[in-house]
């Protein structure tokens, strides 16, 4: 059987999307940790783009993690994807959307004062309104059925546990949905696990290292 390898960073939400879409499948694979900022020459051969993920398979290098995914749903069981045609564009929709979600989350931890910030989380909240409309009863994206949606959203909400060891910025306020579903990903294993224990100290230091408004709230 093929061996799978994943070339990673320990920070990347991207990442996280493919190991826990490969967690939930029960698929082995091996994780390769790059240093983004030292990039190895091997790394700068294989990735057009100077990004992680990559997967390696049967000779290939696949790049950029909607791709992954897709590759993962395409050859690897069972299916994250719901089977109607129509839902599963609805799904990668969702997951476009979540990607947008990330630029923000970016523009809200680099933010450079006050004002920025305040209207970065302004931004983020108004995201996630438009996810509590989209949500159902849950506990997932599609009710009781965990999908790739569900794997695109894990790495977006937990960057919260450690926002909210600085401050509390009010992005889940009034979304019920949106903080139901944050903390059914949050105890799954699959995202739960999609990171080493060091990750919430390593992200708390990358904030700082930022040099931004929020950097100057960390305690």
């Amino acid at each position: 059987m093929d061996q799978l390898e994943l070339v990673s960073h320990p920070l990347c939400p991207y990442v996280q999307r493919a190991v826990i879409a490969l967690t939930e499948r029960g698929v082995p694979f091996t994780r390769t940790v790059v240093d983004l900022a030292d990039r190895p020459q091997w790394f700068k051969e294989i990735s057009p783009l100077g990004k992680v993920p990559l997967l390696r398979t049967q000779g290939e290098v696949i790049f950029e993690s909607a791709v992954i995914l897709e590759y993962l749903e395409d050859t690897q069981a069972p299916a994250l994807h719901p089977a109607s045609p129509l839902e599963r564009a609805r799904h990668r929709a969702w997951i476009e959307y979540g990607s947008t979600v990330l630029n923000d989350i970016w523009g809200f931890y680099t933010a450079p004062d006050a004002a920025a910030l305040q209207a970065k989380a302004t931004v983020l909240h108004e995201k996630f309104v438009r996810i509590e409309q989209a949500l159902g009863a849950g506990p997932w994206f599609a009710g009781d059925r965990f999908s790739l949606v569900d794997a695109v959203f894990g790495p977006v909400f937990r960057y919260w546990n450690v926002f909210d060891r600085i401050a509390d910025f009010g992005v889940f306020d009034t979304l019920p949905k949106v903080q139901g579903w944050r903390n059914a990903l949050m105890q799954r294993a699959s995202v739960r696990d999609a990171v080493d224990a060091g990750y919430d100290e390593r992200l708390r230091r990358f904030i700082i290292e930022r040099r931004s408004h929020q950097s100057s709230l960390v305690g």
